[in-house]
């Protein structure tokens, strides 16, 4: 599947629930991180191979590492905190 093929935003999340993702388009992500009590929001440009690669992985293999969620519950994730 190309990424032509894809309507983003894509929204995931790692299975131990510390992650949270909004994949804006394949070079351009959000992150909500989880560090104990603290939440940390970053937007990265994936610019360089491993994080082009990242960001592949999230769209298209991502079974392993995390699970799709709604837009809704990211940013209920965003406002309110985990």
């Amino acid at each position: 599947m190309a990424s032509q093929d894809i309507n983003f935003p894509v929204y995931r999340k790692y299975k131990n629930n510390k992650s949270y993702f909004k994949i804006i388009n394949p070079k351009l992500f959000e992150e909500i991180q989880i560090i104990g009590s603290k939440k940390v929001i970053r937007e990265v440009q994936a610019l360089q191979f491993p994080e082009m690669s990242f960001v592949h992985d999230l769209i298209y293999s991502f079974e392993n590492m995390a699970v799709e969620i709604t837009g809704e519950e990211y940013e209920t994730m965003k406002v309110s905190g985990s």
